[in-house]
């Protein structure tokens, strides 16, 4: 076994660093721990990788609960402590924000290697010398891909809802496996429908969710527009073809920016007094009404006062007490949100087909309709029976709506279930045993970790991995490159006879995050910790039981004799 050894300072800094630091150094301390510790993360999120991935049901520290299988939200709510594993958490939430969908990949893929990294360093080679090897082969697995990519697909029409259902199959079904074909042809829809002229400059924030308990998926709907979930403040709940009013401010008197006494010596004055400010308020609201504004939305207070002149001037009055849902009103509409209550000239009026009280589940909400043209908002309004299903569904929706936003930069796809791995695997093989130096190792390595797709994908489905990659090994030495595994069968078919597919850019971008931060952990060879600021901590009162948490990895990295995750796993 090749040792690093400790560092041949390490006495000396003793003298630099505060009493209470830590400095561990050398392959035991710090290499294997730090590959321990990233192998225990991706344990967690391998099972939940694929279509028959099982549920995390995870207890974050406010005591709010999450049953998902989604590795962005796990990792999210885990809040891993050690660094090693935060480099992975980095890694997923990175792959996260460019593309919205293969965070699992990306962690379990990094922890396979990692595990392949161990074995090399356990055989001889240099940290160096693998990270090399693993270098090579990424760059090699890059030009694979570009190879594997499925003719044609790069000229697709993003507007066009068999191609765009088609690709986005693979990542919903992730989610929530047989559901995607009632869902996919929904999420194409509202994509579809405010999708820009340039595609490029798709805004995933303009398909919204609403969740409302009650009915089933099959009663989900896609809304051109806005879904509110509140009711009208008057009694006028249904108006069409109308002018929309957005006032930021909200709909009441307007206070005075200092504060002042009226001196009242008569019931007359206090009269006159009260008709003075009753008469402003009813100018201002003749004043929109005569704009021809039908609706007025207040992103704040609606007075009493205001209210009743409303009424009495036909207007429907709307309270959207979120900044966020009145900036997208005002997108869906084509407003422009005034600051207080005032006369709005005829740019600043919007526009809806028609806004109404609807309900849905047993609850009010307010449907603002706009199948005018321009980069307009749709709402998806989802069903479900319970609050963890709606919460799971939009994940999906979710990851649906990030896969439309990178196919309108890249739609090139590749063989999905597990097919593309297999073939990374054989050519990565037979590249390797053209290399002379020590790192065709760790290249041979980097090959066989992509075994752990299909493995995982026949475990989690209950079939025999074994016999199931066996098969896809023989397929693809036949020349078959499309063969991935039937997940309903238990059997090895033609991915494009199934029609699964990934996206060529969510594969690259998850390969290529998970390859640099195995590079980055397999670099760090000293782990030096100054004091923790502040005195020593309280105990804690109450809470959970420790008992029942699962540790990362056992190193003492906070003076603990465990470094715990902050989130309870079940």
């Amino acid at each position: 076994m090749v040792s690093l050894g400790a560092n041949p300072g390490g006495h000396r800094i003793q003298s630099i660093l505060k009493d209470g630091h830590k400095h561990l150094s050398g392959l035991d301390e710090a290499v294997l721990q730090n590959i321990g510790a990233g192998r225990e993360l991706s344990a967690i999120t391998r099972t939940s990788l694929g279509p028959n991935g099982m549920n995390k049901m995870v207890i974050n520290h406010l005591d709010k609960q999450f049953i998902t299988k989604d590795a962005a939200t796990i990792v999210n709510e885990l809040e891993v402590q050690h660094p090693a594993a935060k480099l992975l958490v980095l890694a997923a939430r990175a792959q996260q924000e460019e593309t919205g969908d293969g965070a699992n990949l990306t962690i379990s893929f990094a922890g396979e290697l990692l595990g392949k990294a161990e074995e090399l360093i356990r055989m001889g080679l240099h940290p160096s010398e693998i990270i090399t090897g693993y270098t090579k082969a990424i760059n090699k697995t890059l030009g694979i891909l570009e190879d594997l990519v499925e003719k044609g697909s790069e000229n697709m029409d993003v507007r066009n809802k068999e191609e765009v259902v088609l690709r986005m199959k693979s990542a919903v079904a992730s989610k929530i496996f047989g559901q995607e074909d009632l869902l996919c042809p929904l999420i194409a829809d509202a994509c579809i429908q405010v999708c820009p002229e340039n595609p490029v400059n798709f805004n995933v924030d303009n398909v919204r969710v609403a969740k409302l308990v009650g009915g089933s998926l099959h009663n989900s709907s896609v809304v051109r527009g806005m879904v509110l979930k509140n009711d009208a403040v008057g009694s006028i709940t249904k108006v069409k073809n109308v002018m929309v009013a957005v006032f930021a401010g909200g709909v009441d008197t307007s206070a005075t920016e200092t504060k002042g006494t009226v001196l009242i010596h008569s019931a007359e004055q206090l009269e006159n007094y009260a008709k003075t400010e009753e008469a402003k308020v009813e100018e201002l609201i003749k004043s929109v009404a005569d704009s021809g504004a039908k609706v007025i939305v207040s992103g704040a207070a609606v007075g009493d006062m205001a209210l009743h002149f409303c009424e009495r001037y036909k207007l429907m009055v709307l309270k959207v007490s979120s900044k966020f849902e009145l900036r997208r009103l005002c997108r869906t509409t084509g407003a422009v949100a005034l600051l207080k209550l005032s006369w709005p000239n005829a740019g600043e009026l919007g526009y809806a087909d028609s806004v109404s009280v609807e309900e849905i589940g047993g609850a009010p909400v307010t449907v603002v309709q706009n199948e005018g043209g321009g980069n307009s908002v749709a709402t998806f309004v989802l069903r479900g029976s319970t609050d963890s299903i709606l919460d799971d569904l939009e994940r999906a929706v979710d990851d649906g709506v990030n896969t439309y936003k990178c196919m309108c930069r890249d739609s090139r796809i590749i063989p999905g279930d597990a097919a593309t791995e297999v073939e990374l695997a054989k050519k990565l093989k037979q590249f390797s045993l053209k290399e002379t130096g020590l790192d065709q190792y760790a290249i041979a390595k980097f090959g066989e970790s992509f075994e752990m797709v299909p493995r995982t994908l026949s475990e989690n489905a209950g079939l025999g991995a074994m016999e199931i990659i066996s098969s896809l090994y023989a397929e693809h030495a036949a020349g078959n490159v499309k063969v991935g595994i039937d997940l309903k069968e238990g059997a090895c078919k033609d991915a494009s006879i199934m029609k699964i597919w990934d996206l060529y850019i969510t594969k690259s971008f998850a390969l290529k995050y998970s390859a640099d931060v195995v590079c980055t952990v397999l670099r760090v060879d000293q782990i030096i910790m100054a004091k923790p600021a502040g005195g020593p901590r309280p105990p804690k009162q109450g809470g959970m039981d420790t008992t029942r948490k699962r540790t990362i990895n056992n190193i003492d990295i906070n003076g603990a004799p465990h470094m715990w995750c902050a989130t309870t796993i079940y």
